[in-house]
């Protein structure tokens, strides 16, 4: 596809390079010269210093062959109307990054009615996605599909615990659970595992399961963490805004520590329920006397990644059991993980995902449709849901007798919202929601995890 950039800071980097790692035609327009050059130097696309709300920078650019127009520069406004006028002039379709919780309201109407085919606030997502995680303690990560009615959990295999050494076959049969391991993280390599393969301690699984049956799973390898009842996030910004409204709705107590008066001031006329704190977060002295040691969970959203880290760092060593980090440096996640921060969230990689869902969802055929996508795994993994379509031929076939390519592996169905954990019995239906998870790249359609072998008969 012909794809143009508005903007490339660091999201925008991030989205050049994954768009070129899927083949796509790529074009950057950014009103830095510097950065221009160093896009040029590090990707093959082309790129011009120009302003996408010039008419004859968007034509120089292509704009009347592009099919998606991406503005993700730093203002809102200003990548409304690049998009505006990008279909204009002839884009096929066009995506807004819009941040300001000013529009978060009115989002559908400024859709539908400009017509730009996608707005996206990192932020939103973000919050979102931690919101899920405490409503999960157990799990590292949580994964929502299907509006929330089949989660993929990630959870890391205690040393010495019931599941170090466990052949996934015997896993049915020893917990009574009806749950599947999807796949598997060891040190740097991903698996998507058969019956026959063996956890190890201290690998990163993701189980798709009911949430009953994930609670029961938390029981059996005696890895509970209590409801989280209390939480104290550190930042006061967008991402602090969109949680702490899911927070106090979810019954939560919440202490949010800011450090800018007039950010209190506005989160105080906001959220009378929740406690307002103008103090510097990272100072210990003030996370002590603020019950820092007493919260069942602590949230890291600074403007400063190395601060994150480091006040995560200073909340496990004091026992907090729930610590969720934000962090936007991709050249940051490994460290992280390396010291022992597990719940990261980042959202510029959310932003990516979600348009690469966008774009992936314009490509493919029309048996199928993606309607969600994650990536996981320090992106090795990839889950995407989608929804049957069509007359494709696996409809009605017993899963038994389809032959699945390498690298794929059915991990859940829903139908008339029920939740379905997979058997060689089962089979697919016209409509159902699909959760795939590979380790391949570029999967566009539910047709490509059959066409290499086809169906058996």
């Amino acid at each position: 596809m012909n794809i143009l950039i508005i903007g490339c800071g660091k999201a925008g980097s991030i989205l050049t390079r994954t768009l070129c790692h899927e083949e796509h035609d790529v074009t950057v327009i950014d009103i830095n010269s510097e950065v221009v050059t160093n896009i040029v130097d590090n990707f093959d696309v082309q790129a011009l210093t120009g302003n996408g709300l010039i008419i004859k920078d968007l034509q120089e650019a292509g704009v009347d062959h592009a099919d998606v127009v991406i503005a993700m520069t730093e203002s809102d406004e200003t990548n409304i109307m690049c998009c505006m006028m990008a279909r204009k002039c002839g884009a096929k379709h066009s995506i807004a990054r819009v941040r300001n919780p000013m529009f978060s309201e009115q989002i559908v109407f400024m859709r539908e009615e400009l017509d730009i085919s996608m707005m996206i606030n990192p932020e939103y997502q973000t919050a979102n996605d931690i919101a899920r995680m405490l409503r999960y303690p157990n799990a590292l990560h949580v994964e929502s599909f299907a509006n929330g009615r089949m989660e993929l959990a990630e959870l890391r295999v205690t040393p010495n615990g019931i599941m170090d050494g466990l052949v996934l076959s015997a896993l049915p049969s020893k917990m009574k659970l009806r749950l599947l391991v999807c796949a598997v993280m060891r040190g740097e390599e991903c698996f998507i595992p058969d019956g026959n393969f063996i956890l190890r301690g201290n690998d990163r699984i993701y189980i798709t399961a009911a949430h009953s049956e994930l609670s029961k799973f938390y029981k059996q390898v005696g890895d509970v963490k209590n409801r989280i009842k209390s939480v104290m996030i550190v930042g006061g910004g967008k991402i602090s805004y969109y949680l702490i409204r899911q927070l106090l709705e979810l019954g939560m107590q919440v202490k949010i520590i800011e450090q800018n008066r007039e950010r209190c001031e506005q989160l105080s006329d906001w959220f009378s329920k929740a406690s307002i704190i103008c103090a510097d977060g990272t100072d210990q002295d003030i996370l002590l006397e603020e019950g820092i040691t007493s919260a069942d969970a602590c949230i890291m959203l600074t403007g400063i990644d190395e601060e994150n880290i480091i006040l995560s760092l200073y909340a496990k060593k004091i026992g907090v059991n729930k610590i969720v980090t934000k962090i936007n440096r991709t050249s940051l996640l490994p460290i992280s993980d390396s010291v022992g921060l597990e719940n990261i969230v980042s959202p510029k990689n959310t932003t990516v995902a979600l348009i690469l869902q966008y774009i992936r969802g314009k490509q493919n055929s029309e048996g199928s449709n993606i309607n969600t996508l994650y990536r996981l795994a320090d992106d090795k993994l990839e889950a995407i849901e989608f929804i049957v379509r069509g007359n494709a031929k696996y409809i009605g076939v017993s899963l038994k007798k389809l032959k699945i390519s390498s690298g794929f592996l059915i991990a859940g169905i829903i139908r008339n919202n029920k939740r379905i954990i997979p058997t060689g019995d089962d089979c697919l239906k016209l409509n159902d929601s699909v959760i795939i998870v590979t380790t391949r790249q570029k999967v566009t359609s539910l047709d490509t995890i059959f066409q290499t072998q086809g169906v058996g008969k």
